[in-house]
């Protein structure tokens, strides 16, 4: 091998570095309770691992939260409805909502109280989209692809409101307001695509065409993570998604002359370093 190049936003975005300086400061307090995130507060099982040992309790319901208790709020956001439970029971909430998620909950109850339907491009499963979803008072659409979309049935006589998850892929999106501006609907689009996911994929696609093959790293369970394999893939590069240095293919990886290493915007910059220091070496 040649050269290993490191894309520059390789790592944390702003979102999850104040989500764990949140969490953090709150861990090193000395007046406090018990100390609870409702789901992972982000989506990297090693950052996980290493709170739990420090106390933190993961729980999966807001019923296992105790009164007088912490709570902190996850950078992904929860539903609207389980905020305000939480704060009702008497627990100490502390809200580590992405900026750019909490702008896209925003925009989406402004832009749908009129009785606008909201149309979210979203994973079914994701913790920010069923917190999206919850700020639509006026009924909602989730899709996951431009084909999904088309196989909903939308009514010309309704008002729409389209909205992306923050990790979403730009190109797709932009292919579906197109599309839903060739259906002559009334549709307000917002721009809710994080611009830190916009930068990772433009420079992981553009790292692409360097290199002989393109290294992932960060949690299988991310959505902006495996957004970056599927725009490196797209894009015609083989491409390796791995959440530890041990995993790495090395003797596979031994064949490439320049290979590109970028990584999900949960993911510590001691394994992007540590990974990067294994190929150097190979």
């Amino acid at each position: 091998m040649e050269k290993v190049v490191r894309a520059e936003t390789a790592g944390f975005c702003m979102g999850v570095d104040l989500a764990l300086n949140k969490l953090d400061s709150l861990i090193e307090s000395k007046d406090r309770g018990s100390i609870y995130i409702l789901g992972p507060i982000i989506h990297n099982p090693q950052v996980l691992e290493e709170y739990e040992k420090k106390g933190v309790i993961t729980a999966e319901s807001p019923e296992e939260i105790p009164k007088g208790s912490f709570a902190v709020i996850r950078a992904h956001g929860v539903p609207q409805n389980v905020e305000e439970e939480l704060r009702v029971r008497g627990i100490n909430v502390i809200d580590a909502t992405c900026p750019k998620v909490k702008k896209a909950q925003l925009l989406i109850k402004r832009n749908t109280t009129d009785g606008r339907v909201l149309l979210l491009y979203g994973e079914d499963s994701h913790p920010e989209v069923k917190g999206l979803l919850s700020y639509a008072p006026s009924g909602t659409c989730l899709f996951d692809s431009t084909e999904e979309l088309k196989a909903i049935e939308l009514d010309p006589n309704r008002r729409y409101c389209l909205a992306a998850q923050t990790t979403q892929d730009r190109v797709i999106y932009e292919e579906i307001i197109k599309y839903l501006e060739s259906k002559g609907l009334d549709v307000i689009v917002l721009n809710s695509i994080c611009d830190a996911t916009r930068q990772r994929q433009e420079e992981a696609i553009a790292l692409s065409s360097e290199v002989d093959h393109m290294i992932v790293v960060g949690g299988r369970i991310s959505g902006n993570t495996r957004r970056l394999v599927q725009v490196v893939e797209t894009a015609g590069i083989r491409c390796t998604h791995v959440e530890m240095a041990e995993e790495l293919p090395l003797e596979e990886l031994k064949k490439f002359k320049r290979i590109g290493l970028t990584a999900g915007a949960s993911t510590p910059k001691r394994l992007v370093d540590s990974i990067q220091q294994i190929l150097e070496e190979i």
